[in-house]
């Protein structure tokens, strides 16, 4: 931030500009969310960014045909858990790597996004949609950034104070472990593949809503964000460590970072390669922080 601040001579920290960066982590911040707490278990889903974006063009169309808003919205969200059950069921019960199953499912997804849209951006003009994604809080806050706070705070309480968020770690550490304690990976990890595309759908439909629109590529591109954040943040690719307390600070370095660039006028496609740079910084710091806890 000092280095943004004076290179831009103060236009970093001018408030329009602080409330773009904080209306930018809502929809990283739902899918650190959900990616982090698989990492934390030990998975990897990369197929988010998909399963939120097919979402958001169904609760579009949904709308542009005379649905309910909170139909059309309870509709997308039952997709993207059924996504998230969908790879839940090809990692558990056909033992697919979760790499390997959750690539399928993102191409799977994008074919879907394609047919219901046949390949058009879909308009919203609903009310409810367009205050969610537009209105603030004192002309300020987004409301979608007061969402993804609080479900910030809602899992990082779950995940460090509830049975079911120790179990998460444990599994994270040791799933063989934590089977012989008594606990059941496999219907954790549904439960943690459901949520996770729930709250994938949840912010695609947030994106859209603040842009009035849906597009075949919604938050696709937001995909490898969520997991940089988490890895920044501390969340293991190994898993078992790492909460969202340390998430959250991964999002603001990375939304930061990001939005830096622009304001320093970074060409675009040096912006692609300085966040692949940062992932890769972050991969390293995660293996040698790996590497430290194995040899002790």
């Amino acid at each position: 931030m000092i280095v943004y601040t004076v290179i831009s001579k103060g236009a970093f920290i001018r408030p329009r500009n602080i409330r773009n960066i904080l209306q930018s982590t809502t929809v990283v911040s739902l899918l650190t969310i959900g990616a982090g707490s698989l990492m934390i278990a030990g998975y990897l889903d990369l197929s988010l960014g998909g399963i939120g974006t097919m979402c958001a063009m169904l609760a579009a169309f949904l709308l542009r045909a005379g649905v309910p808003w909170y139909a059309a919205l309870a509709a997308a969200l039952i997709l993207g858990g059924a996504g998230g059950a969908f790879n839940a069921v090809l990692v558990n019960e056909l033992n697919f790597q979760p790499f390997i199953a959750t690539l399928a499912t993102a191409s799977i997804t994008q074919g879907f996004t394609s047919i219901i849209s046949q390949g058009k951006q879909i308009d919203i003009a609903n009310p409810v949609f367009n205050f969610i994604g537009s209105e603030r809080v004192l002309d300020f806050i987004p409301y979608s950034l007061i969402i993804s706070l609080f479900a910030l705070l809602i899992y990082g309480v779950i995940l460090k104070n509830t049975k079911f968020g120790r179990s998460v770690y444990l599994i994270g550490n040791n799933a063989q472990a934590a089977r012989l304690a008594g606990l059941r990976p496999k219907r954790i990890s549904y439960t943690l593949f459901i949520n996770a595309g729930c709250l994938a759908a949840l912010a695609g439909i947030l994106l859209a809503a603040r842009l009035k629109s849906s597009n075949t590529v919604g938050i696709t591109n937001s995909q490898f964000a969520g997991m940089t954040a988490a890895i920044l943040g501390g969340i293991s690719l190994g898993g078992g460590t790492g909460g969202m307390g340390g998430a959250l600070a991964g999002i603001l370095i990375l939304n930061c970072f990001n939005n830096g660039m622009t304001v320093i006028d970074v060409p675009p496609y040096w912006q692609v390669v300085a966040s692949g740079i940062l992932l890769l910084i972050a991969l390293t710091a995660d293996f040698l922080s790996a590497r430290k806890r194995a040899a002790n």
